[in-house]
């Protein structure tokens, strides 16, 4: 499933709709004494309550096109069920006297969805741009809905659905899976079938509560915190900055480019983890390794320091949840003078097993205990498409998860995904790194990621020799 913009999705012409969530009754409000996640804080604490654009930057989503035509009726029923099941979809915050937030939430049942016809727009090319607009202007951290559903009704027998969201009530494993959540859910309405319930939609709000307790534990002693001093070297040391140096500082404000790209056509994997499955070696490892060998090749740096986000849902009960289940960990990789691909598998192994120890310790209050001036700002990430239900169909669906369009003049991120046809990237970086460097640097990673298919051949060539002497002394 590609991650890119709303802006490279085509969608088709069609009568578009807004359904927009509101509150049976303004009353409906009540406090709740759960706290937020500590990454939904932090996020809160950088934000300008008077932006006029809350959404720019910061909203995520998906795109598909059910496969089904549009009713009304069922489709609004179809997102008040969805709200009533996940509660992170019915809880917001609200100020408090000291500046900071405190969170509140409404009961299922208390939420109604209703459609607005966007009147005299009925072009594709116009409704994307009409959209991109209308999320950058709705979508807020602090103001509920937090989320925004639009459709597009086609004269087919099927309509474009994209669901948009603040990043506080929604994450990647989110983005994807709501697509078939929603075509399951949309078809029991329409069809009057049984409308599943489960154990494994836990509310974020009480995952938050968890995972607060377990961050007011961390003391600047803790394992987790030691791994992210090291990473940062000496307190108020600068982040980790990809192609450090070689970022131009250009006047005004600048969108960052995007570019996805196939960094090895499925022939050209699939060598590659037959290699892998011989070696002992996990694709995930193979990735960042060949990050590391990349940034080596280009940048001449023997150390590799980046983040990568990873799921933070602890067991069943959240795994259908709807809500931000991230957090974040320092990845360290020191690659010995002139190693092959070979001796960067196991460097990339035991740095990622040292940053195991960060997985369940929030990285703003570790990065707080070791002195950091500044969140990060290089990421990088793996996903392995084909462990989502029916990733297939999802295909079938045109599915797509999406980002907004950044305008940061440092952060770079990487996303990478296994998908059925291939490994492929996407990435988006400050205008003001040259497209060559980034070029060269996605063509050093291919490379990479293909050595790999030549680890074996040392042994295989090395039992071939020992074959053809065993042979001769025969002789």
């Amino acid at each position: 499933m590609e991650y890119t913009h709303l802006s490279e999705f085509r969608i088709r012409d069609g009568e578009l709709s807004l359904w927009t969530p509101a509150l049976s009754s303004p009353d409906a409000w009540y406090d709740d004494e759960r706290p937020l996640a500590s990454v939904h804080a932090q996020y809160l604490g950088f934000l300008d309550p008077d932006d006029p654009r809350p959404g720019r930057g910061r909203w995520i989503g998906t795109v598909f096109e059910m496969d089904a035509p549009l009713d009304q009726r069922a489709w609004a029923r179809t997102l008040e069920l969805w709200h009533d099941r996940h509660e992170g979809f019915r809880t917001t915050v609200a100020p408090t006297r000291d500046g900071d937030y405190h969170r509140v939430t409404t009961a299922p049942g208390t939420v109604r969805v209703t459609a607005a016809v966007v009147p005299d727009l009925v072009d594709g090319e116009l409704i994307n741009e009409f959209l991109c607009e209308t999320l950058e202007l709705r979508l807020s951290p602090l103001t509920w809905p937090h989320l925004l559903v639009a459709t597009v009704a086609h004269d087919t027998d099927d309509f474009t659905v994209l669901v948009g969201a603040d990043h506080s009530v929604l994450d990647a494993y989110s983005q994807a899976v709501l697509i078939l959540e929603l075509r399951t859910l949309y078809c029991a309405v329409t069809t009057g079938g049984e409308i599943r319930d489960s154990a494994t939609f836990g509310s974020p709000a009480d995952y938050a509560a968890i995972e607060r307790a377990a961050a007011e534990e961390l003391t600047p002693d803790s394992p987790a915190v030691a791994v992210w001093r090291e990473f940062l070297g000496a307190p108020g040391s600068p982040m980790p900055r990809f192609a450090a140096g070689q970022v131009a500082e250009l006047a005004g404000e600048h969108a960052q480019p995007s570019l996805s790209r196939t960094l090895l056509t499925l022939e050209e994997l699939e060598e590659v983890e037959d290699v892998l499955d011989r070696i002992k070696h996990r694709l995930s490892v193979t990735v960042f390794a060949a990050l590391a060998t990349a940034s080596r090749e280009v940048f001449g740096d023997d150390r590799f320091r980046t983040v990568m986000p990873i799921a933070t849902r602890p067991d069943l009960t959240w795994l259908e949840s709807m809500g931000w289940f991230v957090n974040v960990v320092p990845v360290d990789i020191t690659l010995p003078p002139g190693a092959d691909m070979s001796a960067a598998l196991d460097a990339t192994r035991a740095a990622l097993k040292r940053a195991h120890v960060c997985n369940d310790a929030s990285w703003g209050r570790s990065l707080a205990m070791v002195g950091a001036m500044e969140g990060p700002t290089f990421g990088a990430s793996f996903l392995d498409i084909r462990m989502l239900p029916d990733y297939e169909l999802v295909a079938d669906l045109r599915g797509r998860t999406l980002r907004a369009v950044s305008y940061s003049t440092e952060e770079v991120y990487f996303w990478v995904v296994r998908g059925p046809d291939g490994l492929y990237v996407s990435t988006r970086y400050p205008a003001g790194l040259p497209d060559p460097v980034m070029d060269r640097f996605l063509t050093e990673f291919a490379r990479a990621m293909y050595a790999v298919t030549t680890i074996a051949a040392p042994a295989a060539a090395a039992a071939s020799t020992e074959t053809a002497s065993a042979a001769l002394s025969a002789g």
